[in-house]
């Protein structure tokens, strides 16, 4: 082990939507209502511009803005599986959780998008040391990253950076190492950490502590 590694710990850092939570489905109702059309015509399968939907770039930033504005889906949009559950038991181990989101994508909803993040993540019991609210994710300083955005991903690659892709319609064309759900991520988080010299705290079966904080 590095003396750097050595005096700091294993920094993780983590995309919200369409990572933590499922920006699609959340974004599918809201488009719906407002054009008037019913979900089902709008496929969960879809391009990253939404190109399935019929949707121009203005289209996109228009609803976008009234899904964060008035619907307020930064809020309540749904928690994907298992990642409240992986997170707790991959900070427990020591790792620090860097949550990294470019949330204030939209002018005039800054105030809005943060509050709504930051109150969707205690209501989503999520666990994080920080949060940076940012598009240019190579400027975070982290070991490894969990993200399902092309652009992202491979800027954050072009720049040195290890990148998870998290599995997404629109990332198929991406080289892995790749995760489906939250218990792959797990799996190549530790793996990394390991691999990179970092000495993990790894809870024995039966001794979770405060298991009771992913309660209702």
């Amino acid at each position: 082990m590095s003396d750097d590694q050595a005096s700091r710990p294993y920094v993780l850092g983590v995309d919200l939507d369409g990572v933590c939570g499922d920006y699609t489905a959340a974004f599918r109702a809201v488009v719906a209502q407002e054009t008037g059309v019913s979900e089902e015509s709008l496929p969960l399968l879809r391009s990253w511009d939404f190109a399935e939907w019929g949707m121009s770039a203005e289209d996109f930033e228009r609803l976008h803005f009234l899904a964060v504005s008035e619907h307020r889906i930064l809020r309540s949009m749904p928690v994907i599986d298992d990642t409240s559950e992986t997170l707790w038991r991959l900070s427990d181990t020591g790792i620090w959780i860097r949550v990294i989101t470019h949330r204030l994508y939209v002018n005039w909803t800054h105030a809005t998008a943060i509050a709504d993040t930051v109150g969707w993540l205690d209501r989503a019991r999520i666990p994080y040391r920080d949060i940076c609210f940012l598009g240019a994710k190579p400027e975070v300083e982290a070991d490894l990253y969990i993200d399902d955005g092309p652009h992202n991903v491979e800027a954050l690659r072009a720049s040195g950076n290890q990148v998870i892709v998290f599995d997404a319609p629109y990332n198929q064309h991406l080289d892995g190492p790749r995760a489906h759900d939250w218990l792959e991520c797990e799996q190549l988080v530790l793996a990394d950490a390991a691999e990179r010299g970092f000495e993990l705290q790894v809870q024995l079966p039966g001794l979770e502590a405060g298991t009771d904080r992913l309660g209702s």
